[in-house]
């Protein structure tokens, strides 16, 4: 939701210029990360506000590293937020993908040029083209996540996040 993607915003803002603020962690709430972008805000005229792609960006461009809390679901939108992070710690049970393409839309926030730098060609078009949810297991082998975690998502990512 636009509500959703100006919190990331501001939150980003302010911690990039707190000096006290070391590293971002970014998690979804109730075990999810996210299922990705509303549909139904697509068929609005016009919409104002920020985009999900520029939120992306900011996340990319940061000096402080970033890193993603994947618990539940990271799908569509939500997976290009994270990867837009630096890093990402999934939970085990977590599930990727950009499933959009499956009612007639492609990735728009530029998740269709991260996925190929982050896992290669051949996965990223695997993944695009047909919108399948990879399991964890199958996103650390590629190299979309750096670890998996069976237990407490949020402080592997903020352990991560300490350490880099």
């Amino acid at each position: 939701s636009l509500a959703v993607l100006q919190a990331l915003e501001d939150g980003l803002k302010k911690a990039e210029a707190d000096p006290s603020v070391k590293a971002v962690m970014i998690c979804g709430e109730n075990g999810k990360f996210s299922a990705g972008a509303d549909i139904r805000g697509f068929s609005s005229p016009k919409r104002h506000g920020v985009a999900l792609g520029s939120i992306a960006s900011l996340i990319e461009s940061s000096e402080k590293p970033v890193v993603a809390a994947i618990e539940g679901v990271a799908l569509g939108g939500g997976l290009e937020v994270a990867l837009g992070c630096h890093y990402r710690v999934a939970h085990v049970k977590a599930r990727m993908g950009l499933p959009e393409v499956t009612i007639g839309l492609l990735p728009g926030a530029e998740g269709t040029q991260r996925l190929p730098r982050l896992i290669g060609v051949p996965a990223a078009l695997d993944m695009i083209t047909t919108g399948k949810h990879i399991p964890a297991t199958e996103a650390l082998k590629l190299g979309l996540v750096d670890e998996i975690v069976e237990e407490n998502t949020i402080e592997a990512a903020i352990h991560l996040a300490n350490k880099v």
